[in-house]
């Protein structure tokens, strides 16, 4: 039977601009190799006969996520049926079976995948391209929020919150706290490395967001102790110990304040208003002429009546569309608010939303099963495949920004998860050498060779 699998692509007449090359080290095959060396500095604690290098280990799962494989059966059997060009692709030597690759992981420090996420930041800053993602005086937003990703009465690990429900019913979950990068004038987020909300070693008590988000932020000033950041929350994080967190670790910071949880806050803003001491300022949008933005805003007023020291700045933005409905956001900001600025920080407060919309909506809708099980394990299995999911997403997102060759691909596809399709079928019909071909035959269109050359016998 002859295999008509795993044949060369060629390009063929291709268009002018096609033959340009790629940027030395924004494409996907740079970024792959330089992510490899990381993880080879991962210690491997395991025992000194392993066949199988660690950091094969780790780049394989890598595969799997940037693939989006739907579960670890399916990579597996690309193992078999599609090795080469994981091999020349991912650098991986030698493939581990799916029972090989849950064993190695689970006990791995979680920690250390911090490193490739900071390679991958320091290229496109390099590359000049984050300079993209900045706004309001060349600060950067990072938009930053919780959520959960695994729910099962059945299935569980070390790490999960438990639930107990009215009836007695224990419940799994897994939450994390993400950010990323946003900016109001692109579709792009730039996401950094996760934080698991989880059980720490030997407590019996669940962990919460606001511990999770604490070692979060401390992380992201570790790994970036000199980027101008402005934190964007939601309205559960405007309170004073989470502001003074913000403020130990150098962020500015735009959250959300709601009337309901903020009394005195909008007490004082209401009172000011009413003596004259709150300003105001209005204008049609315009990125909607057929919306009205009307906006207040009251500087160095107290956070509320617990933190009476903590001043903050108040900012309300209403907005009026044609129909006459009416929506209300404010914030509070260390940021001092002025005509010529309010007009930006609401918009800046505004992109809150891209976290949920563009992080976790698109990682678990769009073919990064967020939410799939890969893998309890006893340990850290868990922390470990959602952190790697997350940098496979990074690599996406960064050549989206920075990558012309990704962008042109992009453009064939009617949507991201025909993009995938695409890649997944390149990679399972065709012996390639590099992501960029794949890319290229995409983009550009390729040459089959004939039967007589391709059959093997």
């Amino acid at each position: 039977m002859p295999n008509l699998k795993k044949y060369s692509i060629h390009a063929r007449n291709l268009p002018a601009g096609a033959n340009r090359t790629v940027r030395k080290q924004l494409n996907a095959d740079a970024i792959f190799a330089m992510i490899k060396d990381d993880l080879k500095k991962v210690p491997d604690t395991r025992a000194r006969n392993t066949r199988i290098a660690l950091d094969d280990i780790f780049m394989s799962a890598l595969a799997m996520f940037h693939l989006k494989d739907p579960s670890l059966l399916q990579f597996d059997q690309r193992r078999w049926e599609e090795p080469e060009n994981l091999h020349t692709l991912y650098g991986i030597k030698k493939i581990p079976s799916d029972s090989q690759m849950l064993a190695a992981l689970d006990p791995q420090d979680p920690g250390f995948l911090r490193v490739p996420f900071a390679t991958v930041h320091r290229l496109l800053q390099r590359g000049n391209e984050l300079e993209k993602m900045t706004f309001l005086d060349g600060h950067y937003l990072l938009s930053a929020d919780g959520t959960g990703f695994f729910s099962s009465e059945a299935v569980s690990s070390p790490l999960c919150q438990v639930k107990k429900r009215r009836d007695g019913t224990l419940v799994y979950e897994l939450h994390m706290f993400a950010a990323a990068f946003v900016n109001p004038h692109n579709n792009i987020v730039i996401p950094v490395c996760p934080e698991i909300i989880h059980r720490q070693d030997g407590s019996k008590k669940n962990d919460c967001e606001r511990n999770a988000a604490e070692r979060f932020f401390e992380h992201i000033r570790e790994d970036h102790p000199f980027l101008k950041v402005i934190v964007v929350e939601d309205g559960l994080s405007s309170n004073g110990p989470h502001i003074r967190e913000l403020k130990r670790n150098g962020f500015r910071f735009i959250l959300g304040a709601k009337p309901g949880d903020h009394v005195s806050l909008f007490t004082a803003v209401n009172k000011a208003a009413a003596e004259g001491r709150v300003s105001e300022y209005h204008h049609i949008d315009p990125r909607n002429r057929k919306k009205v933005l009307f906006y207040r805003f009251y500087n160095n007023v107290p956070l509320n009546d617990s933190h009476p020291d903590l001043l903050i700045n108040f900012l309300e933005c209403v907005e009026v569309g044609k129909d006459e409905k009416i929506r209300t956001f404010s914030w509070v900001t260390d940021l001092p608010l002025t005509i010529d600025n309010v007009e930006e920080i609401a918009l800046a407060g505004r992109t809150r939303w891209r976290v949920e919309n563009e992080v976790f909506n698109t990682m678990k809708n769009l073919g990064y099963n967020l939410g799939h099980n890969y893998g309890m394990g006893k340990q850290n299995l868990p922390i470990i495949f959602t952190t790697l999911m997350m940098l496979a997403f990074l690599i996406d997102q960064t050549l989206e920004l920075g990558c012309w060759l990704f962008q042109a691909a992009r453009t064939k596809a009617v949507n991201k998860r025909e993009l995938w399709e695409r890649i997944r079928g390149h990679f399972r019909d065709y012996k390639v050498d590099s992501m960029e071909t794949i890319l290229r035959a995409i983009a550009f269109g390729f040459e089959r060779r004939s039967l007589k050359e391709v059959c093997v016998t």
